[in-house]
């Protein structure tokens, strides 16, 4: 089992990344992960059902419609929401999970160690890229 160090490293060298929970709303983290993860030159793809594109960017409704298996989920979304989205990741063969705060709670947790994903927790994508510019 990795350190969260050093999963935090896998996951920042992880060039695909699906960010569930993006939104149009520029002051959400929802937006921000998405647009700083492709500032980055991360391949980033934004999943939500209530967009079909962004900035002329295709938004998914769901990881399964994605036209390639990204290595990490990043999670904006409600912890009712997220308990969902650990099942169709598993499914798909994704293992790494980045919790956003608020994302998550002992019942997502309880689910994501049942599934044998490999998880971050109290850590922000945001945060972490924001520091490296």
């Amino acid at each position: 089992m990795l350190s969260d160090k050093e999963l935090k490293d896998k996951m920042m060298t992880s060039k695909s990344w699906a960010v569930v929970g993006v939104t149009g709303n520029k002051e959400k983290y929802g937006y921000k992960i998405w647009k700083i993860l492709m500032e980055h030159g991360y391949e980033t793809y934004g999943v939500s059902p209530n967009y079909d594109e962004l900035e002329g960017i295709r938004i998914y409704p769901s990881l399964k419609d994605l036209p390639v298996k990204p290595e990490v989920v990043d999670m904006v979304v409600a912890p009712k929401i997220s308990i969902n989205i650990l099942e169709e990741a598993k499914e798909l063969g994704i293992n790494y999970i980045f919790f956003q705060p608020g994302t998550y709670n002992d019942e997502v947790v309880k689910k994501a160690d049942e599934l044998g994903l490999e998880y971050l927790l109290d850590d922000c994508v945001y945060a972490t890229l924001k520091r490296e510019k």
